[in-house]
């Protein structure tokens, strides 16, 4: 095994795996060499295998006749023909990678210098797309009123986690990247984990009803009891998570589910771990104490302690429409050093298992609903009868809570888009900081990428079909 140290660069470290592999088929080829030479030797003298005494004098021989180091060069020749070993892994990445170089890059490849060396980074993002986004940011900048003081917005393939779009900016910290700060509390984004707990481990159904009574959008300790009177509202569960009813699923995770299967839930999401991916970006938090309200606040997301970022708000769509498989997001398609060698080859994986197939197929039922007649209708309005997005199965979530000084409102979107007559698909997530004045909603820049991605697909498929 080679242990990388930080004062060893990467091209003295793949030089030593090259060489180490040299020796050892040196070695392996002056074996084979002195196994023919003794049988040749046995043959013409008739020695057997308990008299050996010449063999001191053969190896001297054999040694004269080819010499370690011709044997070492030979070995070069061929070495020297093979494909360069892969010496960086995605933890290598993580700590050559500076998140300000990933966002708002409006070309696939970037080059990082470290030390004395120089990598080419291929990413996975697309350059079109990229392009777009960052346009209409600088367009947000010179708003004077309703421009946003931080945007974010993330882009990718659920099947592989390839990143295809990561834009935003922030205001106050222009050098920071608000696509991967996992500052912003998670809001009613968290009813996706909260509905799936529901489904997988009670076995409630888009139909299941529900009862609440007061408000839909507050949570006081007087709507979390069973009570039933003529107040009481009755709603399918598909209709609370559309609506984002609070009452609804606080007293869902405070008196159905409980704190463990909430925490276990939340888990399978990714909440509280460290995802192994290329590039450094803060996963969930979230925090549960042993408060029956403050459980409630947690379930359906009015608190301020629950945490994401708009990348893992990405990964919890992308593991709704891919079947319940969160996907492992990546940035890097390869690595390549200073002489062209490859070092790094991305392979897509799969994060973890979130919820079973059938657990996300009744929650996409949900954020579809959430586009049709939800929170997210206004921003999506005659999507049906738009020429790209009517040929999509789309689904969100919205969520919308002040930040810990009253500040700045945040309002997300996260959601998902996947061809009605094949198999593309894309997950996303854009946050909105919204100041004084609110501007354009979360929501609606979802609906905008949703179009611009499909639309250039779309496109492109439609020339490959012609040409081919």
């Amino acid at each position: 095994m080679h242990i990388h140290s930080k004062n060893t660069s990467w091209r003295e470290f793949q030089s030593e795996i090259q060489l180490e592999s040299k020796r050892k088929k040196a070695l392996s080829r002056l074996f084979k060499l002195l196994v023919m030479v003794l049988l040749c030797v046995g043959a013409m003298t008739g020695m057997n295998a308990a008299n050996i005494h010449g063999l001191p004098d053969i190896m001297a021989m054999v040694k004269q006749t080819l010499p370690l180091d011709a044997l070492l060069q030979r070995g070069e020749e061929k070495v020297e023909e093979e494909q360069p070993l892969p010496v960086l892994t995605r933890k290598d990445l993580k700590e050559l990678m500076d998140p300000s170089l990933l966002f708002n890059a409006e070309t696939p490849t970037i080059v990082v210098n470290r030390d004395i060396e120089r990598y080419t980074i291929e990413t996975t993002l697309d350059p079109a797309f990229q392009r777009f986004l960052t346009a209409r940011l600088e367009r947000l900048k010179t708003l004077t009123r309703g421009k946003p003081q931080r945007i974010g917005m993330v882009a990718m393939e659920p099947a592989t986690g390839k990143i295809v779009a990561m834009a935003g900016f922030d205001l106050a910290d222009p050098g920071a990247n608000p696509c991967t700060m996992g500052n912003y509390p998670a809001a009613s984004v968290f009813k996706i984990v909260t509905a799936s707990a529901a489904v997988e481990s009670m076995g409630y159904t888009p139909q299941t009803p529900m009862y609440f009574n007061g408000g839909k959008y507050t949570l006081y300790k007087r709507q979390l009891t069973d009570k039933r009177n003529r107040y009481t509202t009755r709603v399918p569960l598909a209709k609370a998570f559309a609506e984002s009813i609070n009452p609804v699923f606080g007293k869902l995770a405070s008196t159905r589910l409980h704190k463990e299967k909430l925490r276990h839930y939340a888990g399978t999401f990714g909440f509280n771990r460290e995802v192994d991916s290329d590039f450094p970006f803060d996963a969930g938090k979230i925090l549960f104490k042993d408060s029956s309200y403050q459980l409630a606040e947690v379930g359906c997301g009015f608190n301020k302690t629950t945490t994401i970022s708009p990348m893992f708000g990405a990964m919890l769509s992308a593991a709704i429409v891919n079947r319940g498989k969160s996907p492992l997001p990546s940035l890097v398609k390869t690595v390549t050093d200073a002489n062209g060698a490859v070092i790094y080859t991305n392979k897509p994986g799969i994060f973890g298992k979130a919820i079973e197939p059938e657990t996300a197929k009744a929650v996409m039922t949900m954020m579809e609903r959430t586009i049709t007649s939800g929170t997210a209708r206004k921003s999506f309005r005659r999507f049906s009868r738009d020429s790209t997005l009517s040929r999509l199965e789309i689904g969100g979530k919205t969520g919308s809570l002040y930040n810990k000084d009253n500040t700045v409102k945040y309002d997300w979107f996260t959601g998902f888009a996947k061809e009605k007559n094949g198999d593309k698909a894309l997950a996303l997530a854009v946050v909105v900081g919204h100041r004084k004045y609110i501007g354009t909603r979360a929501a609606s820049y979802g609906k905008m990428m949703f179009k611009h991605y499909f639309k250039s697909y779309f496109a492109s498929n439609q020339t490959t079909i012609n040409n081919g």
